[in-house]
């Protein structure tokens, strides 16, 4: 059914309930004129006549009174069905369908989704971690996060946090290996890469070279698809490894992990929050996005600044274990 048609039947319905073309426009909120055009075209468009008309009264026709008999229960029925949904969109109860990268992201999308359901106990998130980029409608998304742009037009962004690359090794690996004092001496040691679990390439290095981030190659001791799998094998004291800031950011602040060649450290991209129009989104999205933007907006506890990398790097421009040596022959 037309929505003009739907507009039209609905006035039929409210005139025979109050008896007045009047009194039905004024509950629907429109003018005399647009109610009585909306009956005129209905009656032209079924070719009966609806209502009997005198200057006070206005009554059914027989073909009127069949018309409402058939008609009512349906488009009340409908209109229960939009008051629900109305309802729905505003409730603080249901699903909420959460997208985001699996890599880095897992750990501070669950304290997201486990603040916001003690807030909110009804609510039943649906989450799907992945590095692909889906297409988000198909998937059903109510709040998307991702690395980046998004690969979607007619989604609204919301940048959230930098994401640092933080060149990463173990005390213990610094004890047999020494750390190293410039980018050419890493050929030196045995380094970690992430291989992309959706292209299954081997990532380069991003380091900040003059300003610039610029990509470097390294010969992988170790190779894996799984950031928890690369973290576990750095603070083994097994490899060097460049780790996400937020990954490695508490490592680094209780002493498991140090932070290397700190001047080289990049933002290298920036996480966003994607969802669609605020307007149409349900009342439990939009929260949601709102507890986001609050918990994540250039939030310290994920980034590291240029005075706390420089303050958790070696004391000394020298090699762990060269510093080790001289000790000893001092004693």
């Amino acid at each position: 059914m037309a929505l003009n048609e739907l507009r039209s039947v609905t006035t039929f319905i409210k005139a025979a309930e109050l008896g007045s073309l009047r009194k039905a426009a004024l509950d629907l909120g429109i003018s005399p004129q647009a109610a009585s055009k909306a009956l005129a075209q209905l009656e032209a468009h079924l070719d009966a006549r609806l209502f009997h008309r005198t200057t006070r009264v206005m009554s059914l026709t027989d073909a009127g009174q069949r018309l409402l008999e058939e008609v009512q229960p349906s488009v009340q029925g409908m209109q229960r069905a939009l008051d629900n949904a109305r309802q729905r969109k505003d409730d603080f109860q249901g699903p909420l369908r959460i997208a985001g990268p699996r890599s880095t992201f897992g750990p501070i999308l669950w304290r997201l989704v486990e603040e916001f359901c003690d807030l909110h106990p009804g609510i039943q998130p649906d989450v799907l971690l992945e590095d692909r980029v889906g297409n988000w409608v198909e998937d059903r998304v109510d709040v998307g996060f991702r690395l980046g742009a998004s690969a979607h037009e007619g989604v609204i962004a919301r940048k959230l946090l930098a994401l640092q690359m933080v060149i990463c090794a173990a005390p213990a690996y610094l004890q047999q290996h020494g750390a190293p004092q410039s980018l050419s001496a890493l050929e030196a040691h045995r380094c970690s890469a992430y291989r992309h679990p959706a292209t299954g390439k081997v990532l380069p290095w991003h380091v900040l070279i003059d300003g610039q981030i610029v990509d470097i190659p390294v010969v992988p001791a170790l190779c894996s698809n799984d950031e928890g799998f690369e973290l576990e094998a750095v603070l083994r004291g097994k490899v060097l490894g460049q780790l996400a800031g937020v990954t490695a950011a508490p490592y680094l602040r209780d002493g498991r992990l140090v932070p290397l060649l700190v001047e080289h450290t990049p933002e290298y991209i920036h996480y966003f929050v994607y969802f669609g129009s605020r307007s149409s989104q349900p009342a439990r999205a939009r929260a949601f996005i709102d507890l986001a933007v609050e918990r994540l907006v250039d939030n310290p506890e994920f980034i590291l600044s240029d005075e706390e990398l420089r303050r958790l790097a070696p004391s000394a421009s020298q090699p762990a274990a060269r510093r080790r040596s001289r000790s000893r022959t001092a004693r």
